[in-house]
C-alpha cells in the first residue's frame, strides 16, 4: 500500500520526464537511502566514541581514585604496622618495667626486714645496755657501802666473832648465807640461843639504819618476792593483840613500821624487817609461821 501510495506521487510529480528518467528516479530512493545511513553510522560512531571517551575518563579517574586509594592504605598499613611496633616495644617495655619494679619491691621488703632486725637487735642492746648499767651502779653502791663498813667490819673482828657485825656495840648475825635456809620464827630463835645470843632487839635508829643498810647490800635475788626476803627480830603481840613486846618484856616504844603495818593480817604475830630503801619503813608483822631469814644479836667481847 505503501509502495503504491509512493509510485503515484512519483507519477504526479514527474509526468513529462520520459523512462529512463524515471527510472534513475526510481533507483533515486535506493541511492538517496545508501547515503543516509553512512551518517547515521557516523553519527553513532561520534557518540560511542564520545561515550568511550568518557568511560575512559571515567575509568582514568577511577584508576587514579584507586592508585590514591590504596596508596593511602598502604600509607595507613604501615602507619598501623607502625604503631602496632611501637606498641608491642611500649607492651615489652612495659613488662620489663614491671618485672624491675617487682623486683625493687622484694628488695625493697627484704631491706625493711632487716632494717627491723637491726632496730631490734637496737632495742635489745639499749636494753641490756640499760640492765647493765644498773648492775654496775648497783655494783658501785654495794662497794661504797662495803667500804664504809670496813671500820665497823675491823671493830667487829676485835669484838665479835667472824661473820658476825659490830652495830652500836653489839654483835649482829644476818643469815644472808644460802647454807642457812629459811626458818619460822621460833626456829630462828631457837638458832640463835644455839649461838649463845636471842633474836635482834632493834630499838635504835642506829641500829635500824645500819642493819637495813646491811640488809639491802645482800638482797641479791630480786625474782624472790618481798614477802620472803624478811628477816625476823625479837619483836611479837602474842601475849596481848597489838602490844608488841621485845623478847625480855620491854614494850615497844618506837617502831620502824611500813605504811599500814601492823595489820595483823591472818594472824600476824611476829616482826620483820625487810629491805626497803627507806629505813623507817623497813617493818612488816608476819605469820610466825613463815619462812624467813633472821637476825641474831649478843653483846659485844
Amino acid at each position: 500500500m505503501e509502495e503504491s501510495a509512493y509510485n503515484k506521487l512519483i507519477h504526479q510529480e514527474d509526468l513529462s520526464a520520459d523512462e529512463p528518467a524515471l527510472r534513475l528516479n526510481q533507483e533515486k530512493p535506493q541511492v538517496s537511502l545508501s547515503l543516509v545511513w553512512p551518517a547515521s553510522t557516523w553519527t553513532s560512531r561520534r557518540v560511542i566514541e564520545i561515550i568511550l571517551a568518557a568511560l575512559a575518563a571515567v575509568l582514568l579517574a577511577v584508576d587514579i581514585g584507586l592508585g590514591v586509594y590504596y596508596k593511602n592504605l598502604t600509607d595507613e598499613s604501615r602507619a598501623v604496622m607502625s604503631i602496632s611496633r611501637e606498641v608491642a616495644e611500649l607492651n615489652a617495655a612495659h613488662e620489663a618495667a614491671t618485672m624491675i619494679q617487682e623486683e625493687a619491691q622484694m628488695r625493697l621488703k627484704q631491706e625493711i626486714t632487716k632494717q627491723q632486725v637491726i632496730k631490734w637487735q637496737v632495742e635489745y642492746q639499749v636494753k641490756r645496755n640499760g640492765e647493765y648499767k644498773k648492775l654496775a651502779d648497783k655494783l658501785q653502791r654495794d662497794i661504797a657501802a662495803l667500804k664504809s663498813h670496813i671500820p665497823t667490819i675491823r671493830e667487829s673482828c676485835r669484838h665479835c666473832l667472824p661473820r658476825w657485825t659490830l652495830v652500836d656495840s653489839a654483835c649482829f648475825f644476818l643469815s644472808f648465807s644460802e647454807i642457812y635456809s629459811s626458818r619460822s620464827w621460833q626456829e630462828a630463835r631457837d638458832f640463835c640461843k644455839k649461838h649463845g645470843s636471842d633474836l635482834a632487839v632493834v630499838d635504835t635508829f642506829e641500829k635500824q639504819l645500819k642493819l637495813n643498810q646491811l640488809i639491802n647490800i645482800h638482797h641479791q635475788d630480786l625474782s624472790r618476792s618481798i614477802s620472803q626476803s624478811g628477816f625476823w627480830i625479837g619483836l611479837r603481840d602474842v601475849d596481848s593483840e597489838a602490844v608488841w613486846k621485845w623478847l625480855d618484856g620491854t614494850k615497844l616504844s618506837e617502831g620502824f613500821w611500813n605504811d599500814g603495818e601492823p595489820n595483823n593480817s591472818g594472824n600476824e604475830d611476829c616482826a620483820a624487817t625487810y629491805p626497803r630503801s627507806n629505813p623507817f619503813k623497813g617493818w612488816n608483822d608476819a605469820p610466825c609461821t613463815y619462812n624467813l631469814k633472821w637476825i641474831c644479836e649478843m653483846s659485844a667481847s
